[in-house]
């Protein structure tokens, strides 16, 4: 999982509510002036509760909107009664925290509900602009819905165009996963194949052992199945099957290969021989490639970077970091789509994936996966 920015979310928050708190103060003032002490009162109360309901958008964006809209609708009618005498109500601090409400519900509900929600804040700035047609609040009441269904339809169509491209990224490396597993089965049944044969010539000659053979044969199918299990119901594209990848070997030539395009990389990976199952060996050089990538294409000031692979009795681990300084630019889609398709090959054999920022400075990208008991290593 990408690690998230938490002051990010901590200063949009407070900054919302300073502005928020700011505009209930300034429509306070400025009632308090023009009509008395004691009519900023009823105003900044409807204000606050849907500012308030701004603030926790995020938690039911449904329910909150309904009920700004319906603080919102009595700041409105009420004011219309004969022999209230209250200012207009729709001013600019319910104006400003009911445009939050119905842009957030443009850009994440359904678009039944989502069109529903706007056209009751449509209604009601209608309403305030029937009663009172010349006013500054009726036209801040109509721009603030018109910032907010503009901001939530464009807010809501990236949205659309990032999932769309995250799922393609999915879909692909399930491919790419569906490939490797064919050449997996392949290997293993052409080993029982020939153990098979093997059987029958051993049951011809040497009949008392022929047991030990069909062992051999149910051990080959038994990791074949493990191998299937953890990929189970990916479809398969039988053009361009990509080659299994080797595994030290494999990752000493691609950190050769990108050091002499980028910073210095380190391998520091198990030197005995130890076998791992051809689906994590390939994800191993997979996740170690595309982070790599990721080095030069958005840490051009990194002077190096280290692989690190180790193995324990239940999971191989792999992270890659390095050490660009905490100022260099980092675009937003860093640990982007190419790790949503690692991130999908990882959790498919049942690992997990996390990238984010290193304490200090760098970047660091980290997946662990399982192995399975009964398998070699």
């Amino acid at each position: 999982m990408t690690i998230p920015n938490p002051w990010a979310k901590v200063f949009s928050t407070v900054g919302l509510g300073v502005t928020f708190l700011a505009a209930i103060a300034i429509q306070a003032v400025a009632l308090a002036q023009t009509w008395g002490a004691a009519y900023w009162v009823p105003g900044a109360v409807a204000a606050v509760v849907v500012c308030g309901l701004a603030m926790m958008r995020q938690r039911e964006r449904t329910w909150t909107a309904v009920a700004g809209l319906v603080v919102a609708a009595v700041a409105v009618l009420v004011p219309l009664l004969p022999g209230t005498g209250l200012p207009a109500g729709l001013g600019p601090s319910i104006a400003l925290g009911l445009a939050v409400l119905v842009g957030s519900a443009v850009r994440a509900l359904p678009t039944v509900r989502a069109a529903t929600i706007a056209g009751a804040g449509l209604l009601l700035v209608a309403t305030q602009f029937a009663a009172r047609p010349a006013t500054a609040v009726s036209a801040i009441a109509a721009a603030g819905w018109l910032a907010a269904l503009g901001v939530g339809l464009s807010l809501r169509r990236i949205d659309d165009r990032a999932t769309a491209t995250a799922e393609r990224v999915r879909r692909a490396e399930r491919l790419d996963l569906a490939r490797e597993l064919h050449d997996i089965v392949a290997h293993h049944i052409t080993g029982m194949l020939i153990q098979a044969q093997a059987a029958q010539v051993v049951a011809r000659r040497n009949p008392q052992n022929v047991s030990d053979s069909l062992t051999e044969i149910e051990a080959a199918g038994l990791e074949a199945m493990s191998a299937m299990r953890r990929v189970v119901g990916l479809l398969r594209d039988t053009d361009d099957a990509a080659p299994a990848s080797l595994g030290r070997e494999g990752l000493s030539t691609l950190v050769e290969r990108f050091s002499r395009q980028g910073p210095q990389v380190r391998l520091h990976a198990p030197d005995d021989d130890t076998e791992w199952p051809p689906e994590v060996t390939s994800t191993v050089y997979r996740i170690v490639q595309e982070a790599l990538t990721n080095v030069l294409r958005h840490a051009r000031y990194a002077r190096s970077v280290d692989v690190v692979v180790s193995r324990d009795a239940e999971a191989v681990t792999v992270e890659v970091a390095d050490d660009a300084p905490p100022n260099s630019v980092r675009p937003h889609h860093r640990g982007g789509y190419g790790l949503i398709g690692m991130r999908e090959r990882v959790e498919t054999l049942g690992g997990s994936l996390c990238a984010g920022p290193r304490p200090g400075a760098g970047w660091s990208v980290r997946a662990t996966l399982p192995v399975p008991t009964g398998e070699p290593g």
